[in-house]
C-alpha cells in the first residue's frame, strides 16, 4: 500500500471511530522529505522527529503540512498495519498515526474555530494511538483482546533525548493522562464478562469533542 493510501486509511479509521467526517484529505498535505520539512520551518537541519505537524499563519489563513519520514512509510508499505498490526510494525504505525491524529484533530477543530493547545493535541494523539490500534487488532484477531497493548503503548515508551524541558513536561503529562484514561476504558468497557463496545465508543466520541481544558481535566481526573 502506498503512503497516500495508507494515511487516508488511517484518517478514515479515526473519522469512523469518532464520527468526525474527513474535511481535508491528509494525503494532500503530506511531506516525506526531511529537507523539504526543514526548509518549510526555516530550520538548518532535519526535523528532530519522524513526524511533525507544520502550521503557519498565511495571508489567506492557516497553512498546514504533515511531515512523516519516508523511511517510516517505506517500512509500513512492506508490513501494512491495516491488514496485520503486530509488534513488528506497531512503533511505525504509532508514528504515522500520531501525525494523522494531529492533522485530523487540528483541521476538525479549525473548522469550528476551536482553539487547540499543544497539550490537547498530544493527549488526543496518545488516546488515538491506543483506540485505533485496539480497533485494528480486535478486527484482525477475531475479537481477541490484545492484552499487551496497554503495556506496549504506555509502560514501554520513552522520550526522545533531544526534547527540551518544556516539551518533556508536556509529553509526560499527555502520556500520563492518556494512560489513566485508557486504563479506565479497559476496566469499564473491555473486561471479558462485562464488555460494552457501544459504551466504549460513546465515551471515546464524547472525549474527542471536549474543549481543551475539559479534555485535560477529564483524562487527568476520570475514575
Amino acid at each position: 500500500m502506498g503512503a497516500d493510501a495508507l494515511l487516508r486509511e488511517m484518517q478514515g479509521l479515526l473519522a469512523g471511530l469518532y464520527d468526525v467526517p474527513v474535511a481535508h484529505d491528509v494525503a494532500q498535505f503530506l511531506i516525506t522529505d526531511a529537507a523539504d520539512a526543514a526548509r518549510l520551518q526555516g530550520a538548518a537541519g532535519a526535523p528532530p522527529t519522524d513526524e511533525q505537524l507544520l502550521i503557519a499563519e498565511g495571508e489567506e489563513g492557516v497553512e498546514v503540512g504533515l511531515y512523516v519520514d519516508a523511511a517510516v512509510l517505506g517500512r509500513l508499505a512492506v508490513r501494512c498495519p491495516m491488514s496485520a498490526l503486530d509488534e513488528g510494525n506497531l512503533a511505525d504505525f504509532c508514528t504515522a498515526l500520531e501525525g494523522v491524529s494531529h492533522f485530523h484533530y487540528f483541521t476538525w477543530s479549525a473548522g469550528y474555530a476551536r482553539p487547540v493547545s499543544l497539550l490537547e493535541l498530544e493527549l488526543q494523539a496518545e488516546v488515538d494511538k491506543y483506540a485505533s490500534a485496539l480497533r485494528l487488532m480486535l478486527g484482525q484477531r477475531d475479537g481477541r483482546f490484545p492484552v499487551d497493548l496497554f503495556h506496549r503503548l504506555f509502560e514501554h515508551a520513552g522520550l526522545l533525548p533531544h526534547l527540551g524541558e518544556e516539551e518533556r513536561s508536556r509529553y509526560r503529562q499527555a502520556h500520563r493522562f492518556a494512560a489513566r484514561f485508557c486504563r479506565r476504558l479497559e476496566e469499564r468497557y473491555l473486561r471479558r464478562r462485562l464488555a460494552r463496545p457501544a459504551a466504549l465508543l460513546a465515551e471515546l466520541r464524547a472525549f474527542y469533542r471536549l474543549g481543551s481544558r475539559a479534555k485535560v481535566h477529564h483524562a487527568a481526573q476520570w475514575h
